[in-house]
């Protein structure tokens, strides 16, 4: 079983209006970002799919299939629209 991790996440736009936070800490047991995100979307109800996200680790664009490490700063980052 994998152990526990420790991470930072943080929301923009819609996310952010759907899990009521901009950020938060948050302990899981994902081997991969997909399965954060699936995690947290059952958890909070968000209503944009994966596949219109892009996430990004420290600071950097990431594949869904990146595995988080403890300490990570984790960004989903939403369809951007302008006006």
């Amino acid at each position: 079983m994998t152990q526990p991790i420790r991470v930072t996440l943080e929301y923009f736009a819609l996310l952010r209006d759907e899990a009521r936070c901009a950020r938060e800490e948050h302990e899981t047991r994902a081997d991969t970002l997909a399965d954060l995100y699936d995690d947290l979307a059952r958890r909070h109800g968000f209503s944009l799919p994966r596949q219109r996200l892009r996430v990004a680790v420290n600071g950097a664009f990431v594949c869904w299939t990146h595995s988080p490490s403890s300490g990570d700063h984790v960004v989903f980052i939403p369809p951007v629209s302008g006006g």
